[in-house]
């Protein structure tokens, strides 16, 4: 779990939800993010944490209200990532116990979401950003603020994002897809863990 990657399954069917969150995890990530505009998302997440909660962490991506916070929570998942800055749903993310990782696209809403109590900011979509938006907004913020760089940063270009102040990424068409086979899956997850550990070097843990 050490490398800051998070893999997106967007649109993951619950039938295929263990056996493809174990390729990934085989292959080097240990978070994965299941969306909640997937088919039966919780199902998924539960199924998921009760096969793999000992060896990854798992967690529900696009969470737009608070009360969709507890239901994720309930399912045992660890994390809850938003498309945007709702400090409600910061708030009650924390109330319950799990990581917040809420989109950021402006200084504002970086600043807002770390008042709310947000673990890290996910910068999306970072290719509208890129490097240069990255680099000034990283010259403003506290110096121990993680940032994810999500939607438009691909393994190619990691080792330009780190130097711009990325500290990880969320990825998510460029690792899976529904219709993709496990191998597919399993040789991109291992792409991004290359390109992730040619930039930061292999974990030693």
């Amino acid at each position: 779990m050490s490398r800051r990657l998070i893999a997106i399954l967007r649109g993951i069917d619950p039938a295929r939800a263990i056996e493809t969150a174990t390729a990934i995890v085989e292959a080097g990530i240990g978070w994965i993010e299941v969306p909640l505009n997937s088919p039966d998302p919780l199902r998924s997440i539960a199924a998921m944490q009760a096969a793999l909660g000992d060896r990854a962490r798992i967690g529900a991506g696009t969470v737009l209200a608070p009360e969709e916070v507890r239901r994720v929570a309930d399912t045992g998942a660890s994390f809850i990532v938003s498309p945007n800055c709702n400090a409600q749903v910061i708030a009650r993310t924390k109330e319950l116990g799990l990581g917040s990782y809420p989109g950021v696209f402006t200084p504002s809403e970086c600043f807002a979401a770390l008042d709310a109590g947000a673990d890290a900011l996910k910068l999306f979509p970072a290719g509208m950003a890129g490097l240069e938006g990255l680099k000034a907004i990283r010259a403003v913020l506290p110096r121990d603020t993680l940032v994810y760089a999500v939607g438009g940063a691909a393994p190619a270009s990691f080792a330009d994002w780190k130097a711009a102040g990325a500290d990880g990424f969320g990825l998510g068409s460029a690792l899976f897809q529904p219709d993709w086979p496990l191998t597919r899956i399993a040789q991109a997850t291992a792409a991004g863990v290359a390109a992730y550990d040619a930039a930061w070097g292999t974990p030693t843990a």
